[in-house]
């Protein structure tokens, strides 16, 4: 069994004490025997968000270079951001100073969450300074969508932003994919604060999958997976016939399964059938648990061919395939190669909830639809860059469900729902209940707000689902062939919150409003 363990898609290892330990003690980090009555621990959770900070300060001179490399202005708008951002850095470390070292459980949720909406603060920062997002709610949505690797956006004129902010929103989106606590966890032992406590609190799902005993190590290996199939993913497209900038651009958000591009129209702004096939099979490869690669790196390529959600996984993309490419076929009189390219684009798009597009999936038959809405809602595999419940969520529940139907004519009978040869314990199977419960629970009430602000019924369910799931377009007129700038502002400030606890998985954002949470041992 597998459980997403970095974010869209994070990978947190259950760590024994004596691993925890050695980790610790090799940074030469002397610990406090004492800590506060205060559940939280304040100093602590100021140095670590202080050492994020400066992390995306260092992101912005990254792009300030891209804009100085084109001579545009816009790296002035980069240089006051990180200014700005590695100012307040230095503040949170003044603060944090004399802090105890541990980090207890609910001080790893109050960093992963308030990591996430200071990247976003910050983040929207050279928007706003370069005047080419002028207003907040507009800034805070797109950089929030790109962090989250929605790919949603308010932009009706992308090809208008320099060069230096288009890396910027394909940059941020790369840094979420793998989750902003994780891509930071090589830094973390150099500050004497690599505690997996961080991870377990970035990273819920269903089951840990162990890869290596220590944090840092599995970092890196997982971070070399991203990488190659970054470049991989950039070679490619460069041979399709990308420039060097659109190519890096579209590779970061299609190994982040981000979504943004660097034109109005998408992939179809290349008409290239060779860069769909690209773009559609390395979204797919995006959406498999990346301890999956990392197994076949070491040669036990059985895990991939034997994997109960790998399986299910493409199985549900080559069936979905096939029914809308007939659909495309017979009813919008498509050639048969365009109706299997149209179709496996899309389909690869919205299940890994990358966002991409090449065809308006609105105008095709409604039964599809449907199909798109179940491929929102299920999303890609655990352990992977993707949004959505999860195909190893989804799977557990057919498996319960079947085993209902089964109980009914064989009351006695001992039927456990086996993943991979390996029963699922009683509390996984609850676990899994309640997030779909709460995750169905939260989509109805934002669908009702939306609904309340005056957007359309079936415009406000797909924004719902897509902003939940973190896929990108939505239905109607929020479709993959608009953008959501027609949105209220308050729709847009509701989108955001639901885009970050999509993407953090419901739990980690929702407990930080549970009075007990705070006040209760």
């Amino acid at each position: 069994m597998y459980q997403k363990c970095i974010l869209l898609r994070s990978f947190a290892v259950q760590t024994t004490f004596k691993d925890d330990m050695e980790d610790f003690l090799s940074n030469n980090v002397v610990v406090k025997n004492s800590r506060s009555n205060s559940l939280i621990n304040r100093p602590l959770i100021f140095r670590v968000l202080g050492i994020l900070l400066h992390l995306e300060g260092m992101m912005f001179l990254v792009c300030l270079s891209v804009s100085l490399l084109y001579g545009e202005s816009s790296w002035q708008s980069f240089a006051y951001s990180a200014l700005l951002t590695m100012g307040a850095a230095f503040v949170l470390q003044f603060l944090g100073k004399g802090g105890e070292n541990t980090v207890s459980r609910r001080d790893g949720y109050c960093i992963v969450a308030f990591s996430w909406l200071l990247f976003t603060l910050f983040g929207m920062l050279p928007m706003l300074i370069s005047g080419e997002i002028p207003r907040v709610t507009d800034a805070f949505f797109e950089t929030m969508s790109g962090f989250t690797t929605t790919g949603a956006t308010i932009l009706d004129d992308i090809e208008s932003l320099s060069h230096g902010m288009l890396f910027w929103r394909s940059f941020i989106q790369w840094i979420g994919g793998l989750g902003i606590v994780f891509f930071t966890v090589a830094f973390l032992p150099i500050f004497g604060l690599g505690n997996q406590v961080l991870f377990s609190a970035e990273a819920t799902g269903v089951n840990h999958d162990k890869i290596h005993p220590k944090i840092s190590v599995m970092a890196k290996w997982l971070w070399t997976i991203y990488l190659l199939l970054t470049a991989s993913c950039f070679g490619l497209l460069l041979v399709g016939g990308m420039d060097p900038f659109d190519a890096i651009c579209h590779a970061f958000t299609t190994a982040a399964t981000g979504g943004y591009s660097t034109k109005q129209d998408s992939i179809a702004y290349w008409d290239s059938p060779f860069i769909e096939y690209v773009e559609a099979v390395f979204m797919v490869l995006a959406g498999i648990n990346f301890s999956i690669y990392f197994k076949c790196l070491k040669g036990q390529f059985s895990h991939f061919l034997r994997n109960d959600e790998v399986k299910f996984y493409l199985a549900t993309v080559v069936v979905v395939t096939v029914v809308c490419a007939l659909s495309l076929r017979f009813y919008n009189h498509y050639g048969v190669e365009e109706a299997v390219r149209k179709a496996f684009f899309q389909v690869a798009s919205i299940f890994t909830s990358c966002g991409y597009a090449t065809d308006d999936y609105c105008t095709w038959m409604p039964f599809t639809w449907l199909l798109m809405i179940y491929l929102m809602l299920a999303g890609g595999c655990t352990g992977s860059t993707c949004g959505g419940i999860k195909s190893m969520r989804v799977l557990i529940i057919l498996q319960n469900m079947r085993n209902e139907f089964h109980r009914l004519i064989h009351p006695r009978a001992v039927l456990p729902v086996k993943i991979n040869h390996q029963a699922v314990s009683t509390a996984t199977l609850s676990t899994v209940s309640t997030f779909a419960l709460c995750y169905l629970g939260i989509l109805f009430v934002g669908w009702f707000s939306l609904m309340v602000m005056g957007v359309g019924f079936i415009e406000a369910f797909g924004v719902v689902v897509s902003s939940l799931g973190n896929i990108g377009p939505g239905l109607g007129q929020f479709g993959p062939a608009y953008s959501w700038n027609a949105l209220p502002e308050m729709g847009k400030w509701l989108c955001s919150f639901l885009m970050l606890i999509g993407r953090l998985e419901l739990f980690g954002i929702l407990l930080m409003f549970v009075p007990s949470f705070w006040h209760k041992r």
